[in-house]
């Protein structure tokens, strides 16, 4: 596992307070890929209800609150894939 996804599965999992209904995979372009599943965050790479695909300098911006989720996938930063619902639903616990 990359330092980069180590260092994102525990922030994400930090604010990952009450989870998601279903499952998300972040991919990182170059870095791998990070699964949600409720409240739990972990290394991984399966099917999900919705993939959400970014760089890492524009996933790290998310995490760290410079970049809202919406503003990102507008802008053509942040794909997805996937149910709309759920995506919208993790932008919401990324808050």
């Amino acid at each position: 596992m990359s330092e980069m996804i180590n260092s994102a599965v525990t922030a994400l999992q930090a604010k990952m307070d009450g989870g998601i209904d279903g499952t998300a995979k972040f991919v990182i372009s170059g870095e791998g890929a990070i699964m949600i599943e409720g409240d739990t965050v972990r290394e991984g790479d399966e099917d999900a209800d919705v993939t959400l695909t970014a760089d890492a300098e524009t996933f790290q911006e998310i995490l760290s609150g410079d970049l809202n989720p919406t503003s990102a996938f507008m802008t053509g930063k942040l794909s997805v894939d996937g149910d709309m619902s759920k995506a919208m639903a993790l932008a919401s616990a990324l808050g």
